[in-house]
């Protein structure tokens, strides 16, 4: 049987975060390398300056194995911001999309935020399905030309 854990983030695991998303979406969403570049920026600004009684991210592992990630950063006193979620493949469809959700948005009550957000892409069916199913709402769309390609993006919202 697997071992299943869901760890804090350490700045060991940038490099591994940055590669999975620039591999992930170029590969399955034809992204460009400037979604790439939008990740090493904001990874490169949470580990200079973000507060860690605020703002956090988790690394999920199987067997030891790095496999998914997510972030929680403040954009104002009442407000956080889900980040750079990620599974890879062969960790979908086991319920740890669901449990790294529930870390992030259990750590933003915790710490006082009283509602978050988010930005994905309407083509991100399954995290989508997982944020109406936790309760997240869809409060913008529009059709964008961004990284490369033609996209719907989305703005998601939850009161905490």
């Amino acid at each position: 049987m697997s071992t299943v854990n869901i760890r804090r983030f350490e700045p060991s695991d940038a490099a591994w975060v940055i590669a999975q998303h620039g591999q992930h979406y170029a590969q399955e969403e034809g992204f460009d390398d400037s979604f790439g570049d939008l990740v090493t920026q904001i990874l490169k600004d949470f580990v200079d300056g973000h507060n860690p009684a605020r703002e956090r991210g988790w690394i999920a592992t199987v067997d030891g194995q790095r496999v998914g990630c997510i972030f929680c950063v403040s954009i104002g006193a009442y407000t956080a911001k889900l980040r750079l979620f990620l599974l890879t493949p062969q960790a979908r469809g086991q319920g740890l999309g669901h449990r790294l959700l529930s870390t992030c948005m259990d750590f933003a009550r915790e710490v006082g935020y009283s509602e978050m957000v988010l930005w994905t892409h309407e083509s991100h069916r399954a995290a989508c399905a997982l944020y109406a199913a936790n309760g997240w709402e869809m409060v913008d769309s529009a059709s964008v030309h961004s990284f490369g390609v033609d996209l719907i993006e989305q703005t998601w919202r939850i009161d905490l």
